[in-house]
This record gives structure tokens, C-alpha cells and sequence, in this order.
């Protein structure tokens, strides 16, 4: 068997694969990246527990061996004049009028799961527009929500992969590198949450946050056809407290070190952020391999 020069998302990458990935790009260099990650997943037998392609997982796989000098990708297809997809939003018309009280004062506060539905889009138009960080580029699983008090919409949330290694949150769980590797698809990332501008409901946040949490493991499991047993977030210190976590009672268990993901140079180069984390078993230890 050839040495593994390279772990990624999970998976090994010796010199044989690293061939492999060379002959598929230069087969299919017109067809783009995403065709190339689709290939390569079906050529590996790279599935999610659902029975979808890792073919997000697989780009990023890929990104990371090109930054290493490995391969050369072709370059990203785009659209609209050159500039990515990503911007290209559908419009929606909404009612931005000023929402206050206390959510006793509404008949109902409800949570709809959008993922493929049509509803995905407004998730994408809201995000995009009134969160800081715009609409993410999720890889690996993911859930939508929508939250409305008496049928309005009033906040989005979105949930994906975890982060592949956080110190903080491996030392809070007691996770060495075979047990992370072999459980982290049981942790669930808070990757997005907006309460929209115009809405000042008190303690809403923490409302929506637990309701979503009620939901989240069973949601999950519908969808992927598999188990989570703890949810984390990452807020950063400079702009947000973590109020709405901490009433909802998440655990602050450190900050991450703002490095970011491919850091070769040990720099801080990203915004400090607080780490949080949310058990939804007792024995999430015990589920998460300890």
C-alpha cells in the first residue's frame, strides 16, 4: 500500500491518488471543478451516509492540494460578466417595517426547515443580504431555517459540517486525532444566524435558538440518515457577547486561535472568535468516542 502523504477532510491521499486526480483534471479540464469533484467521488466511492456524492468535500480537497503545489484546477467557471454565482441572488419583496413588543404579545413562533424547498431561495436572499458575512459557501451537510412570528418572517439559521479541528472544543469533549477523525460528522456547526434588523423582539433570539435546537438532531437524522450528539458556534468577540447562546445555555469552552484554516505560517490572521458549544445528550461524550 503507498505511503499517505496528505489527510484532507478525512481522507487519505497517497501518491497513487494523486496521480489519479491528475489524469481526471486533464481529461476533464473543460468540464470545471465541479465536474472533476463529481468524478473523482464516484471513482473513489465517496458517498454521505444519504447516499449523495462527497462532491463539496472532494473541492475542497482539492483547493487544499492545489495551495500545496500538488495540482493546478482549471480556473472557476463564472457567470454574469465574470463575477461568481454566489452574488447572483433571486430578488424577493418583503416587509421591512419595524416589529417590537415581546413574542407573548404573537398568536404563534414558528421554525420551517428550507432545504430543497422553495423557500431555500429567500433563506439565500435574506442571508445574503442583511447578515455581515453574506450567504456562506457551506461545505459538506447543511440545514436552512426559517422563523416566523404569526407567518412573518423574522430569522434565518443555518447549520453545517463542523469544523475540522478546534482546539477548544477537542480539549471540552477530550477528543484525540483517531476519536475527532472517526466522530466529527456527529458535530453540527451554527454556521449562520440572523434576527433581521428590523425586528426588536425581546429575548427572541434565544427563543428561536432553542426552538431550532428541539428540532435540529431529528431534522438531521431525517435528512442525512445520521446521528449528532453536539452542536457548536463560533461568535466573534470583537462585534457580538454571545448573549443569545449563553440564555439559550450554550457552554463557552475557549476562543479559537484566528488562524484560519489554511494557515501554513502560524499567523493570527483571522478575527478571534468565542467558542460554544451545546450537548444534546448526556452522554455525548461517550457518543462522540471517549
Amino acid at each position: 500500500m503507498a505511503e499517505t502523504i496528505y489527510q484532507i477532510r478525512g481522507r487519505q491521499i497517497d501518491r497513487n491518488d494523486l496521480e489519479t486526480i491528475s489524469r481526471v483534471i486533464t481529461s476533464h479540464w473543460t468540464q470545471g471543478r465541479s465536474a472533476i469533484s463529481r468524478i473523482l467521488c464516484k471513482q473513489w466511492n465517496w458517498y454521505q451516509a444519504n447516499g449523495r456524492l462527497k462532491d463539496r468535500a472532494c473541492r475542497v480537497l482539492l483547493l487544499k492540494l492545489e495551495q500545496k503545489g500538488e495540482i493546478t484546477l482549471p480556473p472557476p467557471m463564472a457567470t454574469n460578466g465574470g463575477r461568481s454565482s454566489k452574488v447572483n441572488c433571486r430578488q424577493y419583496t418583503y416587509n421591512d417595517s419595524e416589529l417590537k413588543g415581546t413574542i407573548s404579545e404573537f398568536g404563534s413562533l414558528t421554525l420551517k426547515m428550507v432545504r430543497r424547498s422553495p423557500d431555500e431561495g429567500l433563506w439565500d436572499f435574506f442571508v445574503d443580504r442583511f447578515h455581515y458575512l453574506g450567504r456562506p459557501t457551506i461545505v459538506g451537510s447543511y440545514l436552512k431555517y426559517i422563523a416566523c412570528l404569526d407567518n412573518r418572517p423574522v430569522a434565518c439559521l443555518g447549520w453545517g459540517s463542523a469544523a475540522w479541528k478546534i482546539a477548544a472544543r477537542d480539549r471540552f469533549i477530550g477528543w484525540d486525532h483517531p476519536s475527532r477523525e472517526e466522530n466529527l460528522y456527529k458535530v453540527v456547526n451554527n454556521v449562520r444566524f440572523l434576527i433581521f434588523p428590523w425586528i426588536n423582539i425581546r429575548h427572541l433570539a434565544s427563543k428561536v435558538l432553542a426552538l431550532n435546537i428541539r428540532c435540529l438532531q431529528q431534522d438531521w437524522y431525517d435528512f442525512y440518515n445520521q446521528p449528532i450528539s453536539l452542536l457548536e458556534t463560533f461568535v466573534e468577540i470583537d462585534r457580538f457577547q454571545g448573549t443569545c447562546y449563553r440564555a439559550a445555555n450554550w457552554q463557552y469552552v475557549g476562543k479559537t486561535s484566528g488562524r484560519g484554516k489554511y494557515d501554513r505560517q502560524n499567523k493570527a490572521t483571522r478575527p478571534i472568535k468565542a467558542v460554544y458549544l451545546y450537548p444534546l445528550s448526556k452522554h455525548f461524550r461517550e457518543e462522540l468516542g471517549v
